[in-house]
């Protein structure tokens, strides 16, 4: 008959040797521990960690130990299902034996794993934002390609537009020559024009100032007297 109480011992004490700085006991009935794994660390030392807790189950090794992860550094919540169903895939495989030590080690090399998958991770997110960054200045550089599509279209509401204002600037010319009165019109509707001359200089009397200046040159011009021609003749005026 499996002595399950002495064969649970026996591994807590390796395990304890093994692991001295990270393994600690949380109880002893039901026997429960954990043990903090920490990856290798990284090219930039970054590195990646988990805390495991095991609880032994009654008849173990014969049953599968309880086992969650504790707490964790540095992981995604996918790779923390990576984990779990690793531990899964170990304790199934291992059933019979102790396994603790076997699923502590799984967990390790995957961790060691995780770091490198970080790497390649940061690498390609880094890869992609150059060229996201790349296209954004091409973008801005070359705008959008002409096609014969894309001209045609354009053309069609650039003619449009130019048609457009055509029409406006005719019709705001045609409308201003409308408004625009000859100067007939503009006696005709405006009666006060016709005595506009005459009412400024009454209004004006004896203020009207005149440049005496302008005519003391009058008898310096060479105008035709017609009365000093020989042959003038008013009554022919009418003649012409």
């Amino acid at each position: 008959m499996t002595d399950y109480g002495e064969e649970q011992r026996n591994e807590r004490e390796a395990l304890e040797s093994i692991y001295p700085d990270s393994f600690t006991v949380l109880s002893e009935n039901p026997t429960s521990f954990t043990i903090t794994v920490t990856s290798e660390a990284g090219e930039n030392d970054e590195t990646v960690q988990a805390t495991l807790k095991f609880t032994y189950a009654e008849k173990y090794p014969d049953e599968i130990p309880l086992y969650e992860l504790f707490s964790q550094e540095n992981l995604e919540d996918n790779d923390v299902t990576d984990i779990l169903k690793l531990l899964q895939e170990q304790a199934e495989e291992n059933l019979g034996m102790v396994m603790i030590f076997t699923l502590v080690s799984a967990v390790q090399e995957k961790l060691n794993e995780m770091v490198d998958q970080i790497k390649t991770r940061r690498e390609e997110e880094k890869r992609q934002k150059e060229k996201e960054a790349e296209e954004a200045e091409k973008q801005c550089f070359h705008g959008t390609p002409v096609t014969i599509e894309n001209f045609l279209s354009w053309k069609a509401k650039f003619d449009a537009e130019v048609l457009e204002n055509r029409r406006k600037k005719m019709k705001e010319e045609e409308q201003s020559g409308k408004n625009k009165l000859t100067g007939k019109q503009l006696f005709e509707t405006d009666h006060n024009l016709d005595t506009s001359d005459i009412q400024f200089l009454e209004d004006a009397g004896n203020n009207v100032e005149v440049d005496e200046s302008l005519f003391q040159e009058m008898d310096d011009l060479e105008l035709d007297d017609e009365e000093d021609d020989p042959d003038y003749n008013p009554m022919n005026l009418d003649s012409d």
